[in-house]
């Protein structure tokens, strides 16, 4: 198994990571940093109201901090897709949310490619005998669409099982996460990290400067 996308707590000193999700331009990514997110995802996925079309308009991407993780959002990538989106200078991980196989995984692995694995919980066979993904990055979100976004909660004790069972993973939790909710989410859980879109957003893929920020304080102080 890799090492996460996110340095090891045992390195870093421990807090709960965040990760705003659904960037779509250059003032939601200045907004998200300068309020302390750790990490920004981009949706490279058609079919999301979120995508970002990576032939254009894409320079502000390029000037973007180095110290801030830069995740790349696929669904069901081809092997070549997603080796060509690991392989741009902007990009530092990728995030797997579709269907992606333990062997799709175990070859990106072999490449040396930072990723994360997301796993939609619907109920508790969501959870029972998950596979090695070959990662140690396994985001938890809602079922209700196949790539995330949905602004809708899972049962969060699912996930607090699956941080007891796994301890050498690093989960991130998603699904319906917003600032008035994210304390409870962190206090129960006990996540690695937490990932939000919907939940600080003013319309689909345009952020809320006040909710960004109220989400991250809440977030890192609980």
């Amino acid at each position: 198994m890799i090492s996460g996308i996110f340095p090891d707590a045992s390195t870093t000193g421990y807090r709960t990571r965040v990760k705003i999700c659904g960037i779509t331009n250059a003032a939601d990514a200045t907004t998200a940093i300068d309020s302390g997110a750790d990490a920004l995802g981009f949706n490279f996925f058609p079919g999301s109201s979120r995508y970002i079309d990576i032939s254009s308009g894409i320079d502000w991407l390029k000037e973007l901090p180095s110290d801030v993780l830069k995740v790349a959002v696929l669904v069901d990538p081809t092997f070549q897709q997603a080796i060509e989106m690991a392989e741009l200078p902007f990009i530092d991980a990728l995030q797997l949310h579709g269907d992606e196989s333990p062997e799709f995984c175990r070859s990106l692995a072999e490449r040396g490619i930072q990723f994360a694995k997301a796993i939609g919980v619907r109920d508790e066979d969501s959870i029972v005998d998950l596979p090695s993904y070959f990662t140690r990055t396994i985001l938890l979100d809602s079922r209700a669409q196949d790539f995330g976004g949905s602004g809708e909660t899972f049962p969060w004790r699912l996930a607090e099982r699956v941080v007891k069972d796994q301890e050498e993973w690093q989960i991130i939790l998603a699904g319906g996460l917003q600032p008035e909710n994210v304390a409870d989410a962190v206090g129960q859980v006990r996540p690695f990290a937490v990932d939000v879109t919907t939940g600080v957003e003013a319309s689909p893929g345009r952020k809320d400067p006040a909710r960004v920020r109220a989400f991250i304080d809440a977030a890192h102080a609980a």
